[in-house]
């Protein structure tokens, strides 16, 4: 059967694709390429492991429009499964749901063993507390027949008389409770009162008695991941943190294919932003659980994302952002209650969002930014974070600039044959012998490398699947270093000790990393896709030494997940940024959610940002000649 007469098949999260006749079980699809979908019971429809859900829609970036109409009807099997044990409406199983069309595929996350690794970890460091949420401990008068004024006046009256806020004022939300909390702490109470630097003090919170602390979160949603921190913001420590994969994802892969769905399925952006508030409230349940507090003590959060990300969250349609000019609704900080907004908190507490910097420079990269500070360094600093759009910026303490670059999603293993998110099983650190030219290799979820005689056996339950971005950028690297590939990127035909490795294919040449069930190999159509999004972000960055007026960068800092696990060595060979003294590029983890943090816990630093983005100078590298 020729590809003209199969389906597409997509599957979400994981992205992977291809072309199955018509009339295959989807789970039989999932199998083959690699994409785990556990089933225990043979395909019998007996143990519904293997739980799917059809996504809807027009997606452009595949050219495929889904629909359930392109897989099979409810059969027998599932009918007599869905009476013996629950199964949601908008699930099918995979072992009986065949194949009659285009699909866009979504693993349910509970059903996704072989899910991404989302790095969650907050970075380690002292930051100075200058609180935007007080807890302001005060005893109010008790109500007196003679002077008839309202609690809450007198609560207000004094906050303002004891802890020095002018004309202080009561959140909506406080009033409801007010009086039976004021008489279940005697009259003595602790209120949170919110104050941004030139705002006006507003109560938050109100607790009976002495409430000694309270939190508050930051969150960064990222296109492919989202990740939370819980700190107490009496102490700034990070008590609780949490990670998950966007579920936005299953509307496409990367962020212009999101606009492009929300461009062909009118109407389709609140679904949007329902999907990504509903996994932060998730997140927040989880990270206060974690903690073993109520979610009623947090009472802030702070938000950053890239621009798509931002617009969304906050329910505003990013179509703009699809074309020139690539207008923002809004650039600027924003702060609003949370009621509306997450459901998980407190009606009252309030969430606060960084500024945007350009149309595809976001407040993640101000809180990167924020956190490593360029406008303050007096050598030139370069700061890249690292994704499907690289948000790029250089300068020193005399001028900083900014740029987005679209490199396209080879660093998170899409477009590459043999490529994958980073999941269990996908490879993710290489090495190549000089001599003999073999490969050995480490997976995500396997402490031991390929060389390692325990690898057979611990590879049981984690087998290989496919290669991730910072396992194909260190297979080209190595492949270039053991002089197995040319300086303009072509694997030429191998010598006579490395064609054990190597696998012919057409007219060009394949290295292979592993034989298994699942075969892993580098192509020269995956290599090309690297020097493609490389030179995205190489030029991106060229591009504003060039602005700047600079040859030499003195300082890197790598950001975001991808960047904190490539080795710099590799990045360098590559040329994925430009000369610098290895010494001094390294890699700084989630900075966006440390520069969040920063914001968090210090109102300075909210005012700081905002006056450093109002200076940068933005480059837009789509309207520039030279890029």
């Amino acid at each position: 059967m020729s590809k003209a007469d199969d389906a597409l098949v997509v599957f979400q999260p994981s992205g992977r694709r291809g072309y199955f006749p018509k009339g295959m079980p989807v789970l039989q699809a999932a199998r083959q390429l690699g994409v785990y979908l556990e089933s225990v019971c043979g395909g019998r429809g007996l143990c519904g492991r293997c739980q799917i859900k059809v996504v809807e829609g027009k997606f452009a970036k595949y050219g495929v429009t889904s629909s359930v109409d392109n897989v099979t009807a409810m059969t027998e099997q599932e009918r007599r499964y869905r009476e013996a044990k629950p199964l949601d409406d908008d699930r099918r199983l995979g072992c009986s749901t065949r194949i009659q069309g285009d699909l866009v595929v979504e693993i349910p996350d509970d059903a996704a063993t072989n899910r991404q690794v989302v790095r969650k970890d907050a970075e380690h460091r002292a930051i100075a507390r200058d609180l935007v949420t007080h807890p302001c401990f005060v005893e109010v008068a008790k109500p007196d027949i003679s002077a008839p004024t309202g609690d809450a006046d007198r609560l207000l009256a004094t906050i303002a008389a004891d802890w020095g806020y002018k004309s202080p004022s009561l959140d909506p939300a406080i009033l409801p409770g007010l009086q039976k909390t004021l008489r279940k702490g005697k009259w003595q109470v602790t209120a949170a009162v919110f104050q941004e630097m030139g705002g006006a003090p507003i109560v938050t919170g109100l607790w009976p008695g002495l409430k000694e602390t309270v939190y508050g979160l930051t969150v960064d949603i990222g296109s492919t991941t989202i990740a939370a921190h819980l700190c107490d913001l009496m102490t700034g420590e990070v008590v609780g943190s949490g990670g998950a994969l966007n579920p936005q994802i299953r509307f496409g892969e990367d962020l212009m294919s999101r606009v492009s769905y929300i461009q062909l399925n009118p109407g389709s952006q609140p679904e949007l932003t329902a999907a990504v508030r509903e996994a932060v409230d998730g997140l927040i349940e989880e990270t206060a659980a974690e903690a073993g507090i109520a979610i009623e003590d947090i009472l802030e959060a702070v938000v950053v994302g890239n621009p798509i990300m931002h617009h969304l969250f906050l329910d505003i349609d990013p179509s703009e952002l699809g074309g020139a000019p690539f207008a923002l609704a809004v650039s600027t900080a924003t702060t609003r209650r949370a009621e509306g907004t997450l459901a998980a908190l407190p009606p009252a507490a309030r969430i606060h969002t960084l500024p945007c910097i350009a149309g595809h420079v976001g407040a993640d990269a101000a809180a990167v930014a924020l956190s490593e500070r360029p406008y303050r360094a007096k050598q030139t600093t370069l700061l890249v974070d690292i994704g499907t759009n690289a948000e790029i910026i250089l300068g020193y303490r005399e001028r900083v600039l900014a740029a987005s670059s679209p490199t396209g999603p080879a660093f998170e293993g899409a477009e590459i044959s043999c490529g994958q998110r980073a999941a269990p099983g996908a490879i993710e650190r290489v090495r190549i012998d000089r001599e003999t030219y073999a490969p050995r290799f480490k997976v995500i979820g396997v402490d031991a490398w390929s060389d390692d005689p325990e690898f057979a056996k611990l590879t049981k339950k984690t087998p290989v699947t496919g290669i991730c971005g910072s396992g194909i950028v260190e297979a080209i690297a190595e492949l270039y270093l053991a002089g197995l590939l040319t300086e303009d990127g072509v694997i030429p035909p191998p010598p006579e000790r490395a064609e054990p490795h190597f696998a012919r294919v057409g007219r060009t040449w394949s290295y292979v990393l592993h034989r298994g069930k699942v075969e892993v190999s580098v192509s020269q159509k995956d290599v090309r896709a690297v020097q493609l999004a490389k030179a995205a972000l190489y030029a991106g960055a060229r591009l504003l030494m060039d602005h700047l007026g600079v040859d030499e960068i003195h300082r890197i800092r790598m950001a975001g997940a991808f960047g904190s696990y490539i080795d710099p060595k590799y990045a360098m060979v590559l040329g994925l940024i430009p000369d610098c003294d290895l010494k001094h590029v390294r890699a700084v983890g989630n900075a966006a959610s440390t520069g969040a943090r920063m914001a968090l816990l210090n109102r300075k630093y909210r005012r700081e940002i905002q006056t450093q983005v109002k200076k940068l100078t933005k480059v837009e590298t789509a309207t520039e000649p030279r890029f």
